[in-house]
């Protein structure tokens, strides 16, 4: 059987991801006992920090029946130069699995290039599809599902915007971003999903991309690695901020995302993050079940 990898969202088909996701459920509910990694290892390359991705996949393997390895680009050769090519072969002469949170998302895709394994990618600048897929979850177990749904995404056209947009592009629902001018997402991903008939927007202003819809979802103004750059974003998102007076402007039964961590004042008020739409807490849970139902899928 051929390796799959999972680098972005547009990897799984609608029906795998609907398949995916009844596996998370069953397994959030305790309805799922077997161990489909024992014996096995996967190998977790972190070059940028992590609270989120670290010990949910770490947890979700060893409630497999595996064992994960925390392997900081500080602690092995690739932080000092050794190939990723080279680093890909030995690895899976040793593990059964790579999941990788780095910056450049060419390193993601070289590693899966010349590894034997599967490859998941935990995070890069471009994507970060782990997540998305948790927050759809978090859609599906709060309204239902996505059909005939609108979602919004205001702030920074960034890694998750561009998830956001291969999301809409595989299931089918409608879109609307908000971004200032400047911080768009990524032109290629936003093309190719216009291209393949996906039902997306970028609206001018967060008033116009929230109104009437179902889930609001935002992420920080200067992500990790940005900071120097805070003072300048801070400028550029003034009237970005998803407090209760934008809330009001959704549907009233709506939902709040935020992959965290949140800067309550900045990105997100405190009244909306802590009030009563939030679903943040559950979509960090969901984290850990869909990654199990993930790595149960490609390594399992």
């Amino acid at each position: 059987m051929s390796k799959r990898d999972f680098l972005a969202i547009t990897d799984l088909t609608r029906d795998e991801i609907l398949r995916l996701f009844d596996l998370s459920g069953r397994m959030k509910a305790g309805a799922y006992r077997e161990t489909p990694l024992a014996g096995k290892t996967l190998a977790m390359i972190f070059a940028k920090s992590s609270t989120r991705t670290r010990v949910s996949f770490e947890v979700g393997t060893y409630q497999l029946g595996g064992q994960a390895l925390f392997l900081s680009s500080r602690d092995i050769q690739i932080g000092r130069g050794e190939p990723i090519p080279d680093t890909a072969r030995v690895l899976s002469r040793y593990v059964d699995g790579i999941m990788i949170r780095t910056f450049d998302h060419g390193e993601v895709e070289q590693l899966a290039r010349h590894a034997t394994v599967p490859v998941i990618n935990g995070l890069t600048d471009l994507s970060h599809p782990c997540q998305v897929l948790a927050d759809l979850f978090t859609v599906r177990e709060a309204l239902g599902g996505w059909e005939g749904k609108r979602i919004a995404w205001v702030g920074d056209g960034n890694n998750m915007a561009n998830s956001w947009i291969e999301a809409a592009e595989v299931l089918g629902f409608e879109l609307r971003l908000a971004c200032p001018e400047g911080y768009e997402p990524n032109r290629r991903i936003f093309d190719r999903a216009k291209a393949a008939g996906a039902c997306v927007s970028i609206a001018e202003v967060p008033e116009e991309a929230i109104e009437g819809v179902q889930v609001v979802n935002t992420d920080v103004w200067a992500s990790m690695g940005q900071e120097e750059e805070a003072e300048a974003r801070r400028n550029a998102f003034r009237g970005y901020t998803v407090d209760a007076e934008l809330m009001k402007l959704a549907d009233p039964k709506a939902i709040f995302l935020h992959c965290l961590p949140a800067h309550r004042g900045e990105e997100v008020a405190t009244e909306v993050i802590d009030g009563p739409q939030s679903r943040v807490w559950d979509e960090a849970e969901n984290r850990l079940h869909v990654q199990k139902a993930l790595l149960a899928t490609l390594m399992g």
